[in-house]
């Protein structure tokens, strides 16, 4: 079969979303043999590699922020996108646009075919594709420093042929079980596999076992390990303050912080940098606040166990601050997940919405309701996007006096921010996920 013509972005897309629709694809042999076919543009600038169940892309922004301050020219790839594919790929928080990503896919797609003709499994996947740009885009803009978050798990994600000059490995939580391992030390040691031969390691908070794991791997490859627990401690009054809000956030500074700590001097990331990078983050969906239709309204993607631990201080909170539980909207994908996070919302929730996410992985009303605990189910409503958001400027559940929360997967927080954001374009919420 001849490959697709790919004339304009809705073609790219299309072609795009076929390989989206093959499934994910793990292992780097594709990846090194694409990336070389490329000339290794990964290799033409400086990688911070950044790992984590939860917080990592929050620190990629940390760090693209500080970079920014200290007057680099700052690469940064993450994912998934919220609303827009081009927001994977950014130079100094410029996202990829329609004309690149159409230009890149062009250039890619014959690359990508010539592999595929050596065996069919060495057909480059979406998340693969989406990578080759990024690691294409930093190097014809010439940035200073790239900031690369991994995909999934890190051993064997697509990014890990990158040589950083310093890995980072934000938490260790349950999550992708399916993927990564069940237990905590499992998802440890995928993780560790971003760690290379004498480069520094810098760890966020996580489990102590998680930690030993983490240090076992270090020290195999003679890579020096450094804490944010040794060096700032367990009390949040000594960690940096951030724009972002939430006490995870803080030990999220704290880590992206000790990075730039141990940088050499003449990267120029001062005290005053870092904490002027700190205070201007942009990083949406992270307890985010906004307001619609005069009411306040917060976005914040808890999507997993860990997440929904981070969620419950911050609901405590809210409702210690406001006298009052707010109306939350959810929805969630995989039951696992789901379980963890409507046991916290059943506890400070008024009432909770229910809107699964288009996703084909998207639990149903039936599973979430079975996964609320059986005192919490007379909260559940089951709703739709529409029904909750009738236009850009209202939200039909609760009250004029309730503050609205959207919670729980990125994908749903991405359908709302199309809806109520307009101003962000058309969504392409068939090219999230993997």
């Amino acid at each position: 079969m001849p490959p697709p013509r790919l004339t304009d972005y809705a073609s790219v897309t299309e072609f795009l979303y076929a390989l989206k629709a093959a499934g994910p694809k793990f292992g780097l042999d594709r990846m090194q043999g694409l990336a070389a076919a490329l000339g290794n543009p990964e290799r033409d600038y400086p990688v911070i590699h950044v790992a984590g169940t939860n917080g990592k892309g929050s620190v990629a922004a940390m760090l693209d922020a500080i970079f920014h301050a200290a007057g680099w020219r700052t690469g940064l790839y993450t994912s998934p996108h919220l609303v827009r594919l081009g927001e994977r790929v950014q130079i100094t928080r410029q996202l990829l646009t329609e004309d690149e990503i159409v230009t890149y896919t062009r250039e890619l797609q014959p690359i990508a075919e010539r592999l595929a003709a050596r065996q069919p499994d060495e057909r480059p996947s979406f998340f693969e594709f989406m990578t080759a740009m990024a690691f294409l885009q930093f190097k014809r803009k010439q940035v200073d420093v790239a900031i690369v978050e991994v995909g999934l798990g890190g051993r064997l994600d697509a990014t890990n042929v990158v040589r950083p000059e310093m890995a980072v490995i934000t938490s260790i939580g349950l999550d992708h079980c399916e993927l990564l391992g069940d237990e905590i030390t499992q998802v440890a040691r995928e993780k560790a596999g971003i760690i290379k031969v004498e480069r520094p390691v810098v760890l966020g908070r996580m489990p102590g076992e998680a930690e030993r794991v983490i240090r076992e791997i270090a020290c195999e490859r003679h890579a020096p390990v450094h804490s944010v627990r040794e060096i700032f401690g367990e009390t949040l009054a000594n960690h940096p303050t951030t724009n972002l809000a939430g006490d995870y956030q803080r030990w999220n500074a704290a880590t992206a912080a000790l990075v730039a700590q141990l940088l050499p001097a003449n990267w120029r990331l001062s005290a005053d940098v870092v904490s002027r990078g700190l205070q201007q983050v942009s990083w949406p969906g992270r307890w985010q606040r906004t307001t619609i239709g005069g009411r306040s309204l917060i976005l914040d993607a808890s999507h997993n166990p860990e997440g929904a631990q981070s969620l419950e201080v911050n609901l405590r909170q809210l409702v210690a601050a406001t006298g009052r539980k707010p109306v939350v909207v959810t929805g969630v994908l995989g039951e696992f997940r789901a379980r963890a996070l409507l046991e916290v919302l059943g506890r400070y929730a008024k009432e909770i919405h229910l809107v699964p996410p288009k996703m084909e992985r998207a639990c149903t009303y039936g599973q979430m309701e079975a996964c609320t605990p059986a005192d919490s189910r007379h909260l559940l409503r089951r709703a739709s996007l529409e029904g909750v958001f009738p236009d850009a400027h209202r939200c039909a559940a609760g009250g004029p006096d309730d503050t609205v929360l959207v919670t729980g997967s990125i994908y749903l927080l991405g359908e709302i921010l199309t809806r109520i954001e307009p101003a962000r374009g058309r969504g392409e919420a068939r090219l999230q996920d993997f």
